[in-house]
């Protein structure tokens, strides 16, 4: 009889990879059916990140007269740009029906906008009425950015009230977040003499500043709904879209609408007598 095998039978390949290849389709599986439960519940914003993304990959080949369509119902239109829109026509702009136009001057305590003052200067020669917007960042000193958007920011009477927009969700302490911004509002009203805009999206609004800053007039980002949830009563303007075309800007951009007449829009500028002055250069005091 011949001698036992010491060596116990070998497997084939296939046997000893099916172990590691079931693994893998149950991971791929449950990413997909993972993938599939979180773009259910998020597709809304999914969707126009994906939109976004795309528009800026093609912005190159865009001519700048794409034009999106006005949002019936309202009868003020207007913008706000940044120096992500790069040159404006700003002539071409007014020609199409915006009315005013908000435009980012500056961001945290050092940061200015590279086209602030080209988009101001041309914005008004064009005839649309201007106001200035800072981006507010949290972990920032609230004095510091004020004491910024105060040098940089020339508003005078027949300006729009200046504007900051509070989004910015980098921050631990919603109490310090709220002191801050209420600093700002107070130095940069007590500098130009009337009462500043609030800017924030509706979510960021609901669940940090509502019910803390109601004496000041709010500008709502509220996207992919036929009307705002909060009542009109609360808002003045709202930004319905930033995925908009509008002709003399090459790409997208934010669309707004005010919710009263064009007389009731001039109604909010500063006006040219009474107890405010014009911009100073300096700090806000």
């Amino acid at each position: 009889m011949p001698p036992l095998s010491s060596t116990a039978p070998v497997a084939p390949p296939a046997a000893r990879r099916r172990p590691w290849r079931r693994g893998l389709l149950a991971a791929v599986l449950l990413a997909l059916l993972l993938g599939g439960a979180y773009y259910l519940r998020h597709q809304v914003q999914l969707n126009r990140y994906a939109r976004r993304a795309w528009a800026t990959f093609t912005k190159n080949g865009l001519t700048g007269r794409e034009k999106t369509p006005l949002l019936a119902g309202y009868s003020v239109h207007g913008i706000d740009v940044s120096s992500y829109q790069g040159r404006i026509d700003w002539p071409e702009v007014a020609r199409n029906r915006v009315r005013f136009a908000f435009i980012k001057a500056s961001e945290g305590a050092t940061l200015r906008d590279p086209r602030f003052a080209r988009n101001w200067r041309e914005a008004r020669k064009a005839g649309v009425l201007c106001g200035a917007y800072h981006y507010f960042l949290p972990n920032r000193d609230g004095k510091l950015q004020a004491d910024l958007f105060a040098k940089i920011v020339p508003l005078a009477p027949g300006d729009l009230p200046p504007v900051l927009d509070v989004e910015a969700a980098n921050f631990h302490d919603v109490a310090v977040l709220r002191r801050e911004v209420a600093r700002w509002l107070r130095l940069i009203e007590a500098h130009y003499g009337v009462r500043p805009i609030l800017y924030s999206n509706h979510s960021f609004y609901k669940r940090h500043l509502a019910g803390h800053f109601d004496d000041y007039p709010l500008w709502l980002a509220h996207y992919e709904v036929e009307r705002p949830t909060l009542p009109p009563s609360k808002w003045i303007i709202w930004q319905h879209s930033d995925e908009a075309y509008v002709p003399g800007i090459r790409g997208v951009v934010d669309f707004n609408v005010f919710k009263g007449n064009f007389e009731s829009l001039q109604a909010l500028r500063i006006p040219a007598i009474g107890p405010s002055q014009p911009a100073r250069a300096g700090k806000a005091k």
